[in-house]
């Protein structure tokens, strides 16, 4: 696996790479005001009763809105009270300044000359989460958990039964990149996301709404999701990013260090020369298309619309069983929804199946394709009318929202 790290126009760019296809691509564009994982002091402004939800000002110039179910408060014993026992203005009034985080990002609105999108506030939770390479820290909670990603029961007791009988670390979550990881690895990791906790109190107190701490960017997300991987290479062309990276590694991946590979070239000034040279500003481009094709002729199409995403199955040239080809289309399907950042409900039409052992076989291809994603990807299973049915929890807007193609086309 290779990482590339680039910018264009102000937006941040990061491309990785497996065997020169492109497997991940995260950008983080010049006009994003809240990104996934910040944490504030926001101020409750109203509450809608109806909703069941509270708005609250971030930092003076955005607003989130914070539903019941993620409102998290102690009492008077410092009992952890979860949302949703009373309505939530009772617990959070008008005027109370509370810490969340964001569990959506938030673009700017489209400018006056621009066509008309729907703009949503970014969700925010009380829940509040510090990710790291191998663990999730959740001061929130008082237990270990295992990431549902791994799915070996044995494994998982296995795993939790390690991560309690370490100390210092409670209130986390091991992540599925973990399953091999070295325990003295994981311990300085819980004890660098724990101690970043600590020190963030002393700006959680008072009634000054603000930023405190930044999510993480699109190269701290890559590197992250992509730990269970092997990465050979972190390519960087310039030096902010370069010394960006190093602090992340040295932090989180000291085993990575060694791999941060500055890059010259001869037209380095130029946006996404690295992209250029490794060829694969094409492989972007075709993000943009509404179809993929299949290494054995066949394709599949792909629908955005405001309610889901519908995805066909086509054959074309290809002479293989049509269990084979739903495969394939499987991997790719996976793929597509990690490249796109497709959110929301996914719908799959699937070449016909000749057997409910076919069927099963296809429902278990799709659940080890998913395994790579970094969002929450679930199969909900078969219509009546042979549909696979999925939902995805995306962290960030669309990529179609997330930079014009034009842009692009028009750099090279």
């Amino acid at each position: 696996m290779d990482i590339l790290i680039e910018e264009m126009d102000s937006s941040l760019w990061v491309a990785a790479l497996d065997g020169g296809k492109l497997d991940g691509l995260e950008v983080d564009p010049a006009g994003e005001e809240v990104r996934w994982g910040s944490i504030y002091r926001a101020k409750v402004v109203s509450v809608d009763t109806a909703l069941d939800a509270v708005y609250v000002d971030l930092d003076g110039d955005n607003t989130g809105i914070l539903f019941n179910k993620d409102v998290r408060r102690t009492d008077k014993d410092g009992k952890l009270i979860k949302g949703g026992a009373e309505a939530i203005g009772k617990a959070l009034p008008p005027g109370k300044v509370i810490t969340v985080q964001a569990k959506s990002a938030y673009l700017a609105a489209a400018k006056d000359f621009e066509p008309p999108r729907e703009d949503k506030l970014p969700l925010m939770s009380m829940d509040i989460t510090l990710p790291g390479r191998h663990l999730i820290y959740c001061p929130m909670m008082e237990i270990n958990r295992v990431s549902q990603r791994i799915r070996d029961k044995a494994l998982r007791k296995n795993l939790l039964k390690m991560l309690d009988a370490l100390e210092d670390i409670r209130g986390c979550i091991l992540r599925a990149s973990a399953a091999h990881t070295q325990t003295d690895m994981l311990m300085r990791e819980g004890k660098i996301l724990k101690g970043t906790w600590e020190a963030m109190q002393e700006y959680l107190q008072g009634n000054e709404v603000g930023l405190i701490m930044e999510g993480p960017d699109a190269i701290e997300r890559t590197l992250s999701d992509q730990a269970a991987q092997a990465i050979d290479r972190i390519e960087i062309v310039t030096m902010d990013h370069f010394h960006q990276a190093e602090t992340w590694c040295d932090l989180f991946a000291p085993d990575l260090m060694t791999k941060i590979e500055p890059v010259e070239l001869d037209n380095a000034v130029v946006d996404l020369a690295l992209f250029e040279y490794r060829d694969i500003i094409g492989q972007i481009e075709d993000l943009f298309h509404s179809y993929a094709m299949l290494a054995g002729g066949g394709n599949i199409i792909i629908q955005e619309t405001a309610a889901l995403t519908a995805v066909d199955i086509n054959r074309g040239g290809d002479k293989g069983s049509n269990l084979a080809i739903n495969i394939a289309a499987a991997q790719e399907i996976a793929r597509q929804m990690r490249l796109r950042n497709a959110g929301g409900i996914v719908m799959v039409d699937f070449l016909k199946m000749n057997s409910k052992r076919d069927e099963g076989k296809l429902i278990a291809a799709m659940e080890e394709a998913i395994n790579d994603d970094p969002c929450t990807v679930q199969i909900h299973g078969m219509t009546a009318l042979g549909l696979m049915e999925m939902t995805r929890k995306r962290r960030t807007p669309p990529l179609q929202e997330r930079f014009d193609l034009s842009i692009l086309t028009d750099n090279f």
